[in-house]
């Protein structure tokens, strides 16, 4: 799609509930993070529920597997150079409550601002998951993939686009941001060419509560939508311009 014609920039934007409607946040360079889904497998031998020394527990080896996954964030990632999350998001296992099943399955995700935390994160997940569930007498793999890049605003494409998106706006409507811990496939387009990806006010001005993405509650006030059609407008005929 960035082929014939040739695809100079690229330009992008997200609507954000946490933001009033007329204001435009961005940041240059590293803005959303790199985001990986991972699967792990344990597996353990099924016993009776009121019989747990005849089996190998997968719930439990589950739990400590999770608790260990943590601690990679915690003590071993460097968060004074960027954040970074892993979050288990789904765990599947067993039939019957009085029944320690043979196998568990966790899904999750991992999210990255640097390539370096996340080959470093990414190690020491291979390295820990099938350790801790032979410590406690089972079997463990992870199956690591990635999504996302991370989302990378071209810094030289961003001093060119600011006098546009202040004069659409307005000077006091854009403010930068700091990085998130949110993706976005936009990313694949960015390694291609030079990119400039902004958040848009969704939030209605003067209300005192914003609903979250990705929740039940989730809200936007649909009159903040024209300054986005505006900005992406006049920066396309500015760039060309140039």
């Amino acid at each position: 799609v960035l082929k014939n014609p040739d695809v100079d920039a690229i330009f992008g934007l997200h609507i954000k509930s946490e933001i009033p409607v007329g204001v435009i946040r961005y940041k240059s360079g590293g803005t959303m993070a790199a985001a990986q889904r991972f699967v792990i497998n344990v597996k353990g031998k099924q016993s009776h529920g009121s019989q747990p020394w005849l089996g190998i527990d997968p719930i439990l080896i589950s739990a400590k597997i999770i608790d260990g996954l943590q601690t990679i964030i915690s003590r071993e990632a460097d968060l004074t150079n960027e954040a970074a999350v892993i979050s288990v998001g789904k765990i599947k296992s067993g039939v019957r409550f009085n029944i320690i099943p043979e196998s568990a399955e966790m899904i999750g995700t991992i999210r990255t601002l640097d390539y370096d935390m996340q080959k470093m994160i990414n190690q020491r997940m291979v390295e820990m998951v099938p350790a801790i569930a032979k410590a406690y007498g089972g079997d463990a793999s992870i199956d690591i993939q990635s999504t996302t890049a991370i989302t990378y605003n071209n810094p030289e494409l961003v001093i060119q686009m600011l006098p546009t998106m202040k004069r659409v706006a307005g000077q006091e409507n854009i403010q930068t941001q700091k990085a998130i811990t949110g993706a976005e496939d936009f990313s694949y387009f960015q390694e291609k060419v030079p990119g400039l990806f902004f958040f848009l006010g969704g939030m209605t001005p003067g209300s005192s509560e914003s609903f979250p993405h990705h929740t039940p509650d989730f809200l936007i006030d649909d009159s903040g939508l024209l300054l986005g059609v505006k900005t992406l407008t006049e920066m396309s005929l500015d760039y060309l311009n140039m």
